[in-house]
């Protein structure tokens, strides 16, 4: 078997199928692209193993005795595993894929496919996790919206005022804000909140994806729609029919996409690609950036009837150095995370510690937080963290 090159990033695998020779064959893949790999026969021997050991991505088989992938993926929402998850099925089936993204899968694949694709989407979904950061962290989309937006500072009041008037309607929402404020948490309080709730949210991370996988993954292709189009693919907004998609940064799209996505929200048709039979879309858009779309519309980079149509809602998340109030509800918040992760009682902070945190300017905004409270919840081995504890890390 021919390999294509090694990712450009790398982790651990675990690949779960009760047939030897499909679980064999997609380890030895990922082996040899320098991933570190264990699989499993079925989904039962795998829930005891994340007992013991965290993977970034699951690979899992649909149709498995026992428990099948669906339930598996339920069984590892519950358990707020997070790991991104990768659905594998040769039965080209909408609505298990939907089922599949609405309880945290990242997305599937249709067997049969080649070692390219496969190495491909475990790439993305680790480019994912990269990005995300723990996804145990973000509630569930079916809790009460309002408990998922932690803070009683005067810019999350208003935050939380525009969601529940924005919610209700299906109109299309721009959610603007830097890099780590919680656009996508916004976007799941959206979600939730909607009349849309009990449908799929499928999101889709603009910047992860080359503008000729773009177009496919939005909107799906035909068999031999081009090269390596060896079987129909369900696109992003069929997927999420009915509900809501999320494209993430949105600005990263290539123009000529823009002017195709510009006619999806004009029109609420699309076509696969290869294919001439328009679909209707009956699905809610959402799009977050961390630019200043209004710079790129003046300088040509974005296009304005696109942004018009994208920002009749518009929601601006606040950045964490403007709601420094909010730091202690934060603080508890993520410390009782890691600690229900961690099954262990959450670690307590000094004054001086917790003075330190408000003081901060903490310009990767609430992923940069996170990130610190955890690290400090693994190191304080049971003691108080001290301020000098947290001030190598700011």
């Amino acid at each position: 078997m021919n390999h294509s090159k090694r990712t450009s990033l790398t982790g651990n695998i675990l690949v779960v199928d009760d047939n030897t020779r499909a679980r064999q064959s997609m380890a030895d893949v990922l082996r040899a692209a320098g991933h570190e790999v264990q699989a499993c026969a079925s989904a039962i021997e795998a829930l005891k193993g994340l007992d013991k050991h965290s993977f970034d991505v699951i690979i899992t088989d649909l149709q498995m005795p026992g428990m099948n992938g669906l339930e598996f993926i339920r069984a590892l929402e519950e358990r707020k595993v997070d790991s991104q998850v990768v659905m594998v099925t040769a039965f080209a089936s909408v609505s298990s894929a939907v089922e599949a993204m609405r309880h945290g899968a990242f997305d599937y694949i249709e067997k049969p496919f080649d070692v390219e694709q496969l190495e491909q989407l475990v790439e993305r979904a680790m480019r994912q996790a990269e990005q995300e950061g723990k996804r145990s962290s973000i509630p569930a989309a079916n809790a009460a919206w309002q408990g998922m937006m932690i803070g009683d500072s005067r810019g999350m009041k208003t935050l939380r005022d525009r969601i529940a008037q924005a919610a209700p309607t299906d109109e299309t929402v721009l959610i603007c804000g830097e890099s780590g404020t919680g656009k996508e948490l916004v976007a799941r309080c959206l979600h939730a909140a909607s009349r849309r709730s009990g449908r799929a949210l499928v999101s889709l991370n603009c910047p992860a994806l080359s503008p000729q996988l773009m177009e496919s993954e939005l909107f799906g292709h035909e068999k031999g729609a081009f090269t390596s189009a060896d079987a129909p693919r369900v696109g992003r907004f069929e997927l999420a029919e009915g509900g809501t998609i999320l494209l993430d940064e949105i600005t990263e799209i290539e123009q000529s996409l823009q002017a195709k996505l510009l006619r999806v929200l004009q029109e609420r048709t699309y076509e696969r690609v290869g294919s001439s039979e328009s679909k209707r879309a009956d699905v809610r858009v959402v799009a977050t950036t961390n630019r200043d779309i209004r710079k790129e519309v003046a300088e040509g980079r974005f296009r304005q009837d696109l942004y018009y149509r994208l920002a009749v809602v518009p929601v601006v998340v606040p950045p964490l150095r403007e709601r420094r109030e909010d730091v202690p509800l934060l603080v508890h918040h993520f410390l009782g995370i890691a600690a229900a992760r961690m099954q262990k009682d959450p670690c307590e902070l000094a004054p001086a510690a917790m003075e330190l945190l408000c003081q901060y300017n903490w310009p990767g905004n609430v992923r940069e937080f996170e990130n610190l409270v955890t690290r400090a919840s693994v190191l304080s081995a049971g003691r108080r963290v001290q301020a000098d504890d947290l001030r190598p890390w700011l």
